[in-house]
């Protein structure tokens, strides 16, 4: 099998200049004529753009994530997070506890305030906090743990 087969398979690198024979997948175009077998793996004459990016492996009729194409960018996106919000009376029935679990907790309680001189109750609203950290590891983005390589690909 002769090296050039190899030409177009994104290959991790740790550096940070592609070595002779090689270039970045940083979404730059090519010479599809000096390069005629990347030309047929990537005949747009553009290597995909790799650059803070995960390749995932295409589904091919798994059902794990169909519909897709070779080549097709996917968007970010999360598992749904949930949590409740519920409010109960405490023993003295003179204000409502609130309860949270999941993402949401209670900040403050709604607590009975006398107001006017009249003797009569109106609350204070409960303060509830929506908060994902408390259930998942958090960040700017979403993104597994990982660690970070330059793509290249052999140019032939």
């Amino acid at each position: 099998m002769s090296v050039d087969e190899f030409a177009g398979i994104p290959l991790p690198f740790p550096g940070t200049v592609a070595p002779a024979g090689f270039l970045k997948c940083n979404g730059q175009a090519f010479n599809k004529t000096t390069y005629p077998i990347l030309a047929a793996r990537y005949p747009t004459g553009y290597l995909p753009d790799l650059r803070g990016e995960f390749i995932r492996g295409l589904d091919d009729g798994r059902g794990v994530d169909s519909g897709r194409v070779l080549l097709s960018e996917q968007g970010d996106a999360i598992r749904n997070i949930t949590g409740t919000i519920s409010f109960s009376d405490d023993d003295s029935s003179t204000y409502a506890k609130a309860i949270g679990s999941g993402v949401f907790s209670v900040q403050s309680e709604t607590k009975p305030s006398f107001q006017g001189g009249g003797g009569n109750p109106s609350t204070i609203p409960a303060v509830l906090k929506f908060d994902a950290s408390t259930v998942v590891p958090t960040a700017a983005d979403n993104r597994p743990r990982n660690i970070a390589f330059n793509y290249i690909v052999r140019a032939a």
